[in-house]
């Protein structure tokens, strides 16, 4: 007889499988602001040593769920369980408690501060905080050294690089016993072998039993490090599928509702030079030199990209060629005219359009509307003022133009401009500066943390402008964006400008070479 005998019954010992519960659970979450609904019944798993990506257009509801997750904001309705136990509603550290940690685009490090007291800062009573140092010191070496993170404790923060800091942030939650990482877009500021080493780490971390939440805009890093890609658009969730059943154009359709295509940058001949810096430098309050002898040109009919690591002198250069900064030595010629008197102003009479990198800070005034809003850099022009009287009208009319033809969504009259989405508010600063016809533009960062479909119109409305005539020096740290809309392509590294060559001539790796400050063979 085989094992089965059909004549005997055969009674088999039962084994006990224990169930092991998700790392996270969401379920029906609910939130409203208003007649705003902000996440709708909204239900998603992360297993344990998972990467599951969140995605979504700017205002689709992924930073409310994290406020929810993190106990910023309070859900209408719905639970969260951590490793299968229900998560306190309402109380950041009770999350982070439960083992939660984020790592936020914009780092949230103190630069006057070391490694070590960053990454100890609020986890130890006042009274006993020396005394913890050097157990705290030896904990993150050996984090450091078990993950592929290491660095040393005693460095002061400004002295290290943006890759460095991405692994300080990451320390910092691992510290506190992070058992779950959300990382917000973290490769944003990092060289492409920075992400590479980045990605090295993550496969570490989830092979030590971490669970991942993964919210990137660039679909392609997204598809290489996801295990799994969950979709929001309007508060809804929208795809929940495994990545090797996904492609970008899915994952595109699904974010915007449509389908859609990148534009396509179309080579012109470059016209008359409209911006010339000659060995330009700026001097820091240390003097040390912020810009050290830059020199670069934008004519007319070109978009000239400059890639950098951040902080390697990118806003005094913007700041330098918007009038608000003089430089120390060298000269500027706008126009081919010399430039004498630094002066925001001038520059805005003299057709300099600017798209600044902070938009929140610098590009819009948040808590005026959007028609006041969209004249804030015209006002004074007789078309919308008259001995210190506002022309409403024109204002009025100026702003109903911006929102048509720029497709701003979610404006209600009178509301303050920070409710907008951060893709809406960029589309605001890009209609001002478009429809008053500038001749030059710097836009900085100005597709930074929209998502494909808002970043594409963006693209599309600067190569418009392109077209028409304008010269564009565009500041960006994501090479995608550099390679994809510029005609040729500078490097900043330490305030230093060297011209890396034609877009179509390059790749991201040589890029990422320079803006580490290392050298590139020809070859």
């Amino acid at each position: 007889m085989g094992f089965w005998d059909a004549g005997t019954p055969c009674s088999l010992p039962k084994i006990y499988i224990p169930v092991v519960p998700e790392a996270l659970s969401l379920k029906n979450i609910n939130k409203h602001f208003g007649n705003l609904h902000a996440n709708q019944n909204i239900s998603l798993t992360l297993n344990r040593g998972e990467v599951l990506a969140l995605l979504g257009e700017n205002g689709a509801g992924k930073t409310t769920l994290m406020n929810i997750l993190f106990g910023h904001y309070v859900a209408d309705s719905g639970e969260i369980l951590v490793n299968g136990k229900f998560l306190p509603k309402g109380s950041p550290k009770a999350s982070i408690d439960a083992g939660l940690g984020m790592v936020h685009q914009h780092f949230t490090l103190a630069d006057n501060l070391s490694v070590l007291d960053n990454i100890i800062l609020g986890t130890q009573p006042i009274w006993n905080f020396r005394l913890q140092r050097k157990e705290a010191a030896d904990k993150i070496m050996d984090l450091g050294s078990r993950f592929g993170l290491e660095i040393d404790p005693n460095f002061r923060v400004a002295e290290i690089s943006m890759g460095e800091r991405q692994r300080v942030e990451i320390l910092k939650a691992l510290y506190r016993n992070a058992k779950i990482l959300i990382l917000d877009e973290p490769t944003a500021v990092l060289t492409p072998q920075e992400s590479r080493t980045l990605f090295k780490t993550l496969r570490q971390l989830l092979n030590d039993g971490l669970s991942i939440i993964f919210i990137s805009h660039k679909l392609a890093e997204v598809l290489e490090v996801s295990d799994r890609i969950a979709v929001l658009r309007d508060g809804k969730l929208v795809l929940e599928e495994n990545v090797s059943e996904t492609s970008e154009k899915m994952l595109a359709k699904a974010m915007v509702g449509r389908s859609f295509k990148m534009p396509i940058r179309k080579d012109l001949p470059a016209g008359e030079s409209l911006l010339a810096l000659e060995n330009v430098s700026v001097l820091s309050p240390d003097r040390g030199r912020v810009l050290d002898r830059a020199s670069l040109s934008v004519n007319s009919r070109e978009v000239v990209g400059l890639a950098g690591i951040s902080g390697n002198g990118q806003r005094i250069l913007a700041d330098v060629i918007n009038g608000m900064q003089s430089p120390n030595s060298g000269t500027v010629f706008l126009y081919g005219k010399k430039i004498k008197r630094f002066n925001p102003r001038e520059m805005l009479v003299k057709k300099v359009g600017r798209i600044p990198e902070d938009r929140q800070g610098f590009g819009v005034v948040g808590d005026m509307n959007l028609e006041e809003n969209a004249i804030t850099e015209v006002y004074k022009n007789k078309d919308y003022s008259k001995l210190g009287f506002l022309n409403l009208k024109t204002r009025n009319n100026f702003a109903k133009k911006i929102a048509h033809e720029f497709d701003i969504r979610g404006v209600k009259k009178n509301s303050p401009v920070r409710l907008l989405s951060g893709g809406n508010m960029q589309k605001l600063i890009l209609g001002r500066v478009l429809l008053q016809e500038p001749k030059l533009i710097l836009a900085h960062q100005p597709a930074r943390g929209l998502d494909i479909g808002a970043a594409s119109f963006v693209y599309e409305r600067l190569l418009d402008a392109k077209m028409q005539g304008c010269g564009i020096l565009l500041i960006s740290e994501d090479l995608e964006e550099l390679l994809m809309i510029s005609d040729r392509i500078l490097v900043i590294h330490r305030g230093k400008i060297i011209e890396a060559g034609k877009a179509d001539e390059l790749s991201m790796t040589n890029l990422g070479l320079l803006m580490a400050g290392r050298q590139v063979n020809a070859s």
